[in-house]
């Protein structure tokens, strides 16, 4: 075909893509299913977690005593269907709109049923012969077949519950001891509750609330107050028992006691050093194999740098940095107050845990006993997580008339100045 024919050609399919309507690469690109959205990028990064944690939790589950070719173990096929549920809850939820947790009554309020629900179950699960004690820690409910973690409930209906006050301001939370105080007053129940048998725990909800507070508009002289007397309470509650204030210091040197306090985290770390940058392999972990303890739990990243190697490392934390991003674009958008705050605390919650798994599982801090959020072996802990994350889905998916943060309930205050006018403070 010459140069003039093929001219021609081309003429002739551009007439026919106007005659058509077709529109160009960009406009189609921009129409196109394959641009992502902000709940499309949750949910893979949800399912990307919750699968790596299936994957790993098997892997780490293989004892010495075990056969070491892929075969799924009990604790591999627990958490599988534990993964399952938890998968199912996240869409459920995801689907369901948040506004109806946003209700200003008192007595039909969910957040409010669900926070008096927490505290009553962390209250009952340190009598003793009611909660069920692992390792000397007394944390769980026996339900039947299952077992729940109240601590799991009491940090996600402390979210709730911050994200309602701070956007609906159901009380004036300029004044201090009838307003802030009482907001603070089940924040406190709650952590002082959780703090007698899981300290990293009440840490993380007290962190998570100060970033919900700074965000919520509270008065920085009001924390000024409060943070003082909470930091002594807390150092307080640390020197009272001697193997605490070790567990405190022990990541400063490690190799000072590596038989004892620091054994632990010497073992997380030759699992780093061996890892290396594409690991050893799924399944081919040494340190699992009864030299790494809770290496299905507080442990497992340590795991996964083993096996995946660095590789893993960054996938894992890509995979969190996703959540963050959609929560941090929900804040940034123009919706109500309530669902900018909620994605706020869910966002704060995750990125929280996770960072502080991280920071011990790399002796950058104490060791405190928190499991890696969608990835660590568990059942309740794990369907409640990706409930919240379905809440945050919610919000991500169902847009409200975007509004801002209520006035204080008090009536403006009017001075009269000279001439007749009125200025109102």
């Amino acid at each position: 075909m010459d140069a003039g024919r093929f001219a021609d050609a081309m003429r002739v399919m551009e007439e026919v893509s106007s005659l058509t309507g077709a529109t160009s690469d960009k406009s189609f690109m921009d129409a196109s299913i394959y641009r992502l959205r902000l709940w499309d990028i949750l949910s893979l990064c949800v399912l990307g977690l919750v699968f790596l944690g299936i994957l790993m939790v098997q892997s780490a589950a293989v004892n010495v005593t075990g056969d070491l070719t892929w075969q799924w173990t009990a604790r591999g096929s627990k958490h599988l269907l534990f993964a399952g549920l938890g998968i199912i809850t996240f869409f459920v939820v995801g689907n369901w709109d948040y506004q109806r947790l946003n209700s200003l009554s008192i007595k039909r309020n969910p957040i409010l049923w669900c926070l008096g629900v927490a505290a009553f179950a962390c209250l009952i699960v340190l009598i003793p012969g009611i909660g069920t004690e692992v390792n000397g820690a007394r944390r769980w409910l026996q339900l039947g077949v299952t077992q729940i973690q109240p601590s799991e409930l009491g940090k996600w209906a402390t979210v709730l519950f911050l994200a309602w006050c701070l956007s609906q301001r159901p009380i004036d939370l300029d004044r201090f001891w009838s307003g802030f105080v009482l907001l603070l007053a089940p924040v406190g129940l709650i952590s002082l509750l959780i703090v007698v048998e899981d300290f990293g725990t009440a840490a993380l909800i007290g962190l998570c609330s100060l970033t919900m507070l700074l965000t919520g508009r509270i008065k920085l002289w009001h924390l000024m107050v409060t943070i003082p007397p909470a930091l002594v309470g807390a150092v307080g509650f640390i020197l009272v028992q001697p193997y605490r204030l070790r567990r405190m210091t022990t990541f400063l040197d490690p190799w000072a006691s590596p038989k004892t306090d620091g054994y632990h985290l010497i073992q997380s770390l030759l699992s780093f050093s061996s890892g290396g940058l594409w690991g050893r392999g799924l399944g081919n972990g040494v340190q699992k194999l009864g030299y790494l303890p809770e290496d299905t739990t507080d442990f497992i990243f340590a795991v996964i740098c083993e096996e995946l190697g660095l590789f893993g490392a960054l996938l894992t934390i890509i995979l969190y940095l996703g959540i963050l991003y959609v929560a941090w674009q929900v804040v940034r958008q123009k919706r109500d107050a309530f669902g900018r705050m909620l994605a706020f605390g869910i966002g704060s919650m995750i990125g929280l845990q996770a960072v502080i798994n991280i920071a011990v599982a790399t002796v950058s801090v104490p060791t405190k006993g928190l499991a890696l959020p969608l990835i660590s072996a568990g059942g309740s802990g794990l369907i409640i997580t990706c409930a919240a994350l379905g809440l945050l889905c919610s919000i991500a998916r169902h847009e409200h008339a975007a509004d801002t943060l209520q006035a204080p309930l008090r009536q403006p205050v009017r001075h009269r100045l000279p001439r007749g006018i009125i200025l109102e403070t």
